[in-house]
């Protein structure tokens, strides 16, 4: 059992894992040695969302800022580093697939929960580095598989070509995970 310090799943990482579990074998059939990165892996979910999808164990990376969650990763066998976006990473990849922080400050909420939760002021600012930085890592072909809401605010696109695959109504807000391309 993941220690409480890892984010937990919640709507917003099932709704993830069923996007995956439906588009994963799709794109294996175009290239089957997918290579596979997760930033913000957490308790690991997607990670096995992808090993159950076909994608092969050696091609799935994935690395978190909480060291705790990290230190869970590979407990499951995965490869893990601790890394802020994409600081630690090398190399490149097919699939990035990425569960933000995404929702805008609230000064209320408490410290231990903001990393995983609180994406900046408007809530598309840590967005905004990871899709700056994830230029670099993404092949030429790549796609990156994003999860916002409703509630964030001043995400930039960049160049990323973007598609909506699906949206999810919960609570106070829509859940909306997206497919980026080049």
């Amino acid at each position: 059992m993941p220690s409480p310090e890892i984010y937990q799943p919640v709507e917003d990482s099932f709704f993830l894992s069923d996007i995956l579990r439906k588009i994963i074998p799709d794109l294996l059939k175009q290239n089957k040695n997918l290579k596979f990165l997760e930033i913000g892996s957490g308790s690991g979910i997607q990670l096995d969302t992808a090993l159950n999808s076909g994608i092969k164990k050696e091609n799935i990376f994935s690395c978190d800022i909480n060291k705790e969650a990290v230190e869970y990763c590979k407990l499951l066998d995965f490869n893990s580093v601790r890394s802020n976006l994409f600081s630690r990473i090398y190399g490149i990849y097919d699939l990035i697939i990425f569960n933000p922080p995404y929702l805008p400050e609230d000064k209320r909420e408490p410290a231990t929960s903001k990393i995983s939760t609180t994406g900046g002021k408007k809530g598309g600012e840590i967005i905004n580095r990871f899709l700056k930085e994830a230029k670099e890592h993404l092949s030429k072909e790549g796609k990156i598989i994003l999860l916002t809401s409703s509630l964030t605010k001043g995400i930039n696109f960049l160049q990323y070509k973007k598609k909506i695959i699906d949206k999810k109504k919960i609570f106070f807000e829509t859940l909306y995970i997206l497919e980026l391309s080049f």
